[in-house]
């Protein structure tokens, strides 16, 4: 009796809960892209790499959770996870435990703080700050990002540029010297920081995308002006469109305009996928249909992040 119902117990946290097939790409391709950048500028380290995509992924993790709590608690009348609300009916699940679970995500991500701080100075800690704000502002809260309609343009920002200056910041800062309570000098920073992370934000945006047109209806209900909510699905896939195309042509300008090694046109060997994907979401609105395209969508981030990132780190003058 006990091993079946830990077995559910497990596939509830696991498999719905904390999501490690939407999470951990989308948590991870910004800061792979950073590590080539990294390479590429001779700034590479491993270890405030990892404890900052660490920390950021607990901080994903921990909104993630949160999003769910809002469904089960504000909404139970909603049958848009419903395995979520039988779990909480059986005892399997409760608000409670992932109230706890909410907690330790970002509890953990505070713990890197002081880790961060000492190799990479206050600047850390901001970012830490500014993670933890806009994972909790996605749908807590009458002021959400998901009630202001700004989801989108949040995730493209923390994902294609917050995240990958960050992940190369925190490599960059011990190299040229900067300690607590001090800034890292500017030439640590570079234009190629900011924008070199940019197709991978757009493509992570479509993620979210996918899961908008999904949930359309139920998003409605729940007073969330969602991009497919507001303007509709012709809207939607003609974001979703231009978003991928907006992906795949970046590299040629990292290539032609930034001067980096034509390998960076290797992300391009992810654009059957892309297509296949665009065409799915451009041709159905059905849930069964769309809901691996997550899963999907999520691994081509990870994908693009990683082929780009050896594109960056391949020529290193």
């Amino acid at each position: 009796m006990t091993e079946p119902e830990a077995s559910s117990r497990r596939d509830i946290w696991v498999d719905l809960l904390l999501y490690p097939g939407h999470t951990l790409p989308t948590a991870a391709a910004p800061v792979i892209v950073a590590a080539g950048l990294a390479v590429h500028d001779h700034v590479f380290l491993a270890l405030p790499l990892f404890v900052g995509f660490l920390a950021s992924w607990l901080i994903h993790v921990g909104g993630v959770f949160t999003d769910n709590y809002v469904l089960i608690s504000e909404h139970p009348e909603l049958p848009e996870h419903p395995e979520l609300l039988a779990a909480l009916k059986d005892g399997t699940l409760t608000l409670r435990g992932l109230m706890l679970a909410i907690a330790a995500c970002f509890v953990l991500a505070v713990l890197t703080g002081p880790y961060l701080l000492a190799v990479a100075g206050i600047p850390t800690i901001v970012l830490g700050l500014i993670g933890i704000l806009a994972s909790l502002g996605y749908c807590l809260g009458p002021v959400s990002m998901t009630r202001l309609g700004i989801a989108d343009l949040l995730f493209f920002i923390m994902f294609g540029i917050v995240a990958v200056a960050g992940a190369y910041y925190v490599q960059a800062a011990p190299v040229y010297g900067a300690s607590a309570g001090t800034l890292l000098v500017p030439r640590a920073l570079p234009l190629s920081a900011f924008v070199v992370g940019l197709p991978v934000g757009a493509l992570i945006t479509n993620v979210l995308l996918i899961d908008d047109i999904r949930d359309r209806k139920f998003d409605a209900l729940k007073g969330w002006h969602t991009e497919p909510v507001r303007f509709g699905l012709a809207f939607t896939r003609g974001e979703f469109v231009a978003l991928a195309v907006f992906s795949y042509a970046l590299p040629f300008w990292f290539w032609l305009g930034l001067g980096f090694s034509p390998w960076v046109l290797l992300a391009l060997l992810t654009l059957p996928e892309a297509i296949s994907i665009t065409r799915l979401v451009c041709t159905t609105d059905e849930f069964a249909k769309l809901r691996p395209m997550t899963r999907r969508a999520a691994r081509l981030s990870l994908d693009y992040a990683i082929l780009l990132a050896i594109g960056l780190a391949v020529f290193t003058p």
